[in-house]
């Protein structure tokens, strides 16, 4: 039985994460690459090389197939699960603080997509 919220793309995206806060008083803001390979209008799964701590606050640029959507979006860390010792994660954000013009943006891609 599906329990998901919204429609999923499984396609697999690039996406620049910038870490906005990870609990403590100054984080690092580091820039990594990453892969989404889950996509909704409410949030994405990911695959990091580096820990991300629940709660933590990440600004996501996805670099989509599709040149005239350009998505950018801030995500919560719901969860996080090692996949390969401490080297490799998959984590699982929900959008948070989303203007209606980018959770717009998203449901237009995807619905684009899924057809």
């Amino acid at each position: 039985v599906e329990k998901r919220r919204a429609k999923r793309l499984k396609e697999e995206h690039e996406v620049k994460i910038t870490i906005i806060s990870d609990g403590r008083k100054h984080p690092e803001e580091k820039v990594l690459c990453c892969r989404s390979n889950d996509l909704s209008v409410l949030g994405t799964k990911i695959q990091v090389n580096y820990y991300l701590p629940v709660n933590s606050l990440i600004k996501m640029d996805f670099n989509l197939s599709d040149l005239y959507h350009k998505i950018t979006a801030v995500g919560k860390v719901k969860w996080i699960k090692a996949l390969f010792g401490d080297k490799s994660y998959e984590a699982g954000l929900e959008f948070v603080n989303s203007p209606p013009e980018d959770v717009e943006k998203r449901l237009s891609y995807i619905s684009g997509k899924s057809k």
